[in-house]
This record gives structure tokens, sequence and C-alpha cells, in this order.
């Protein structure tokens, strides 16, 4: 007996014909193909004996959300730029507060959405630091030199492109 069968050789169940099925239809409604095309892909599918045949079905289907999420993936990597105004973003918060990241935010956060949501955490942060020292007559600022620490980590989590999030924070601006 061979048992060095490939995978596009072994027999498909019902089980695996169901997802094909419901691609087609899916396909269908998004008006990929037409009935004709729609009934003959389903006969296919209802008669596929193998994986292989089963496969052929939908070669050239490309899922909606995987074609929406292979464009956001391209679109979410920072370039080297964007990296360097979302850490300024993050530093800047130290001398000005929540006005430098605020900045930021409205003139280059329009062109990059990385730069926008880096600086729009920084400015909920620094907007919350600010309204706990309002609240306890200055006592809060002493949580300044915690924000000073904060803000240089996520400067450098900003300049390796990833995002940061500010623990404990007010997120009033969206």
């Amino acid at each position: 007996m061979d048992s060095s069968y490939a995978v596009g050789d072994l027999r498909v169940s019902d089980a695996e014909r169901e997802p094909v099925i419901q691609r087609l239809q899916d396909a269908y409604a998004e008006g990929r193909i037409d009935h004709d095309e729609f009934d003959m892909r389903v006969q296919l599918a209802m008669t596929a004996k193998t994986r292989h045949d089963l496969e052929t079905v939908t070669r050239d289907l490309v899922p909606v959300q995987d074609q929406a999420m292979l464009a956001q993936a391209s679109a979410e990597q920072p370039t080297g730029e964007d990296r360097m105004l979302a850490a300024a973003a993050h530093a800047v918060a130290v001398p000005t507060l929540f006005v430098g990241p605020l900045v930021l935010m409205l003139v280059s956060g329009k062109r990059s959405e990385y730069v926008r949501r880096q600086a729009k955490e920084a400015v909920n942060f620094q907007v919350t630091l600010l309204m706990i020292t309002i609240v306890t007559f200055g006592v809060g600022g002493i949580l300044y030199g915690l924000a000073w620490i904060l803000s240089a980590i996520a400067a450098v989590f900003a300049l390796t492109g990833q995002t940061f999030r500010y623990p404990w924070i007010l997120r009033l601006v969206k």
C-alpha cells in the first residue's frame, strides 16, 4: 500500500465542501460570478472527490476580507518619517504637556494614521495628568516624573513602529 499521497489527493468530506459552497454563495452575492457560473461551481464542489478538485472551484475567488486585510496591512506599515513624528509626539509632550502632541496630531495626523494614533495617545495621557494635578491641587504633579519615563518608553515604541497605549488614562480625544 502506498502512503505517499499528497494533501491535494486526499478525499474530501461534506464538512469540507460546506465552506466552499458558502464562499461561492458570497461570491455570487458580491457579483463576482453570475448565476450560470454559480450553478456550475456548486455542482463541481458537490461532486469533488479530492481536496485538489475542491480547491480548483474557488482558486480565483479571493475572499474580500483577505483583500481588505492585505491592503490594510500594507497601509499600516509606518515609514521612517512617520515613526520619527510619532516618537516626537511622545517626547515633545514632556516640556509642552498636551500642546505639542496636539499640534503634531492636527498637522501630521492628516497624512499618517500611525502618527495620528500615537499623538492622540500622548494628548490623552497629558490631559489625564493635567486633570489629576488640578483635582489634587498640585499634589498629582508628582506623577510627572513617571510621565517622563512613560513618554520615553512610548517614544521608543513609536520609533520601532509599534503601537503604545498608556495605561489608566482617559481617552477624551478620539
